[in-house]
């Protein structure tokens, strides 16, 4: 796995604890990284990520975290078959995840961080997981596109 893979799960970890605590992404990513979270033999993927790991960690995390709002709203419009509170807190957050990847750091080409939030389904997920995130974010790719050539 590599180290922006590792990130991007420690990424999903913390923002799947944001949902159901009143941390912030600062406070459950450092946890992460200090090694203070066990689990039940699941790795932690912070204990051993190189600090290049942690920084887009942090960077991509943080922007996830402050535009909550906006890409919640983004990941309804395009799973407009499910409400937002029917989708799976995984699912969700890897969507919120890998959208704010794709449209606000465009850090990495769009099929890596499609293919990267599938894994993550594989992963995480449930069964249906891996199709339902892919099929979402290639509309977000679509779309994106489109308004792109539109501006052109």
């Amino acid at each position: 796995m590599t180290v922006r893979s590792q990130a991007r799960a420690l990424i999903l970890q913390c923002l799947y604890e944001l949902d159901f605590t009143d941390h912030t992404f600062d406070h459950a990513l450092n946890a992460h990284v200090e090694g203070a979270i066990v689990d039940d033999g699941e790795p932690n993927y912070g204990l051993h990520l190189p600090p290049k790991g942690v920084a887009f960690a942090r960077s991509l995390g943080s922007a996830v975290e402050e535009r909550l709002d906006e890409l919640d709203a983004l990941a309804a419009k395009y799973a407009s078959e499910w409400p937002l509170d029917q989708i799976s807190a995984i699912d969700r957050n890897i969507l919120r995840l890998a959208i704010c990847e794709l449209l606000y750091t465009k850090d990495a080409p769009g099929k890596v961080v499609i293919n990267e939030a599938v894994e993550l389904a594989k992963k995480f997920g449930g069964e249906t997981s891996p199709r339902f995130v892919n099929g979402v974010l290639g509309a977000v790719i679509s779309q994106s596109e489109s308004e792109q050539k539109t501006v052109a």
